[in-house]
């Protein structure tokens, strides 16, 4: 198999769950780092634009979104599972879920410890490009009281779930749902001061369970440059889709039709290419950049809407 690559940065949240899945099943891998705002201009030709990351490469195959990255880990690298004991639908929803409903208000509460450190520029960006809200100190400030009973309210399930003293929610055996639920808590207790515990109810179970989720490390990691990463999709050529029916697609689209591809949520950018295959949780599509060549891009259907071009 070809190398994996992943392109990240240190500050992404999301980033660290997969650093975390990578560490899980213990992979090396070559890490790429990227701004944390464009432009990106190697990564953003091999994938059409889309401008969220991380994005995970593994030769002229590009992984979009968390949501299929953790799921494309797993079918490739069965071992050890990112959804023990059959945990899988439970897991992937619990995730979807968590992130949904706990990203907005888990900044509101990091702007209101460290916003005056947010580099103005960053700030910009995420108001008119990204999360289309203004994430700036003083205008998150007014709600910062809902931010911290909306944070409060899910660690109280989160502990709840871990209150008999099981290692992690679903029992022995870390899972997906635990890097989901590990990454927001990781973004407060990496970048605030150690009273931002109380503020939000990090106590009980959870601080000797996110220790033990940030024990699993992050593999093996060799820093790697955008250029190298470049190159390997550029030599490359995309491999056979064979875990999807080329006629799967729940909404009829056939392969071979021409396709827009939006996030539904946050940096809703586009991505134009032609239908490779799909099912009702991935959608591969072939795009040909003038200097990478072949690419297959791969994104999840859950939180991705996929229309006719």
């Amino acid at each position: 198999m070809a190398d994996l690559f992943l392109h990240h940065y240190a500050f992404s949240t999301f980033s660290e769950k997969v650093r975390v899945a990578l560490g899980l099943k213990g992979l090396a891998w070559r890490s790429v780092d990227v701004p944390g705002l464009p432009p990106r201009p190697l990564l953003s030709p091999l994938t059409g634009g889309y401008r969220r990351v991380p994005v995970l490469q593994i030769g002229a195959d590009l992984y979009c979104d968390t949501q299929l990255i953790l799921p494309t880990l797993e079918r490739l690298f069965p071992t050890p599972s990112l959804y023990p004991a059959g945990c899988e639908g439970v897991a992937r929803g619990l995730s979807f879920a968590w992130d949904r409903a706990m990203w907005i208000p888990t900044i509101g509460v990091l702007t209101h410890f460290i916003g005056e450190h947010i580099p103005a520029d960053f700030i910009r960006d995420r108001r008119d490009d990204y999360l289309y809200v203004d994430i700036s100190k003083a205008a998150m400030a007014p709600d910062l009281p809902l931010y911290r009973q909306r944070v409060n309210a899910q660690y109280a399930w989160l502990k709840s779930a871990l209150a008999d003293g099981r290692a992690f929610i679903f029992g022995a055996a870390p899972s997906a749902l635990d890097l989901s639920c590990f990454q927001t808590i990781h973004l407060l207790r990496k970048n605030c001061p150690p009273e931002v515990d109380a503020f939000v109810g990090i106590d009980g179970p959870l601080p000797a369970w996110y220790e033990r989720v940030s024990a699993l490390g992050h593999g093996q990691p060799t820093e790697t440059s955008a250029e190298d990463a470049f190159a390997a999709a550029r030599d490359a050529q995309p491999l056979p889709v064979t875990h999807l029916r080329a006629d799967g697609d729940p909404g009829g689209l056939p392969a071979g039709a021409k396709v827009v591809v939006t996030p539904d949520d946050t940096a809703r950018v586009p991505v134009a290419g032609t239908l490779v295959a799909a099912s009702d949780s991935e959608i591969v599509i072939h795009r040909q950049d003038p200097q990478a060549g072949d690419l297959h891009i791969h994104f999840p259907r859950l939180g991705f809407d996929v229309l006719p071009a």
